[in-house]
């Protein structure tokens, strides 16, 4: 009976801790994080909220997430929302000497677009570098190319970064252990559908399928179509 109780205590936390971080990944630039975590609850157990039956978790009605960014893609060239006006992405933020979070995401957001078949060509996958330091134009060229051949590698400045990073709402901070002599990027870990508008139209979570996303955004792709 105790182990069961303790059980279901741990799988209470981590329900909220999932929650809570995506409260902070989602809240609106004036609304408090304690509120948002609140809202949040709400919507999964109240049934207002938008969960998708593949996993993904679109935006609350009002919430806006993307838009504007200027960075540096693995050719070297300046980059904007700009470019890829009109078009869905699929956007992830990481780093290329992450260990093992990010190129398993990476492999699951490219084996989504192969799954989408030719509805997968109206999307363009993205990998937005947290570690401009080490992850240069021409080292992200080499690392995106091996997990999808139209997989753009985005860099810039760390200002540049961090501007893209906060109208993401993604967290992102260097950690330094002393028993390393190089550093890891400790980030979140979302894979986001960006529509036409360069707005975020859907999340998804970690460890997710590929069939699942792609069933997820074939069904925005065809709902909304191309253009937006």
């Amino acid at each position: 009976m105790l182990r069961t109780i303790r059980l279901i205590a741990l799988l209470l936390c981590l329900l909220l801790g999932g929650v809570w971080a995506l409260a902070w990944v989602t809240r609106a630039p004036d609304e408090g994080l304690a509120d948002a975590f609140v809202g949040r609850l709400g919507q999964i157990f109240g049934g207002e909220g938008s969960p998708v039956s593949s996993g993904g978790v679109q935006l609350p009605q009002g919430m806006s997430l993307g838009g504007p960014f200027s960075l540096t893609d693995q050719t070297g060239r300046a980059v904007t929302e700009r470019d890829y006006a009109g078009r869905w992405m699929l956007v992830y933020f990481g780093y290329s000497f992450c260990p093992d979070i990010c190129p398993t995401e990476l492999g699951t957001l490219a084996a989504a677009l192969d799954a989408m078949g030719r509805a997968g060509e109206a999307v363009v996958p993205a990998f937005i570098s947290v570690d401009p330091q080490r992850d240069t134009p021409e080292h992200l060229a080499d690392y995106v190319s091996r997990f999808h051949p139209r997989m753009q590698g985005l860099t810039g400045t760390p200002e540049q970064v961090a501007d893209a990073a906060r109208r993401f709402r993604v967290y992102y901070a260097k950690v330094q252990r002393p028993e390393m002599t190089d550093y890891l990027m400790d980030h979140s870990s979302f894979i986001y559908l960006v529509g036409p508008d360069a707005k975020v139209r859907t999340l998804f979570r970690p460890e997710l399928s590929p069939e699942a996303i792609a069933a997820a955004v074939t069904a925005q792709v065809g709902r909304t179509g191309s253009g937006g």
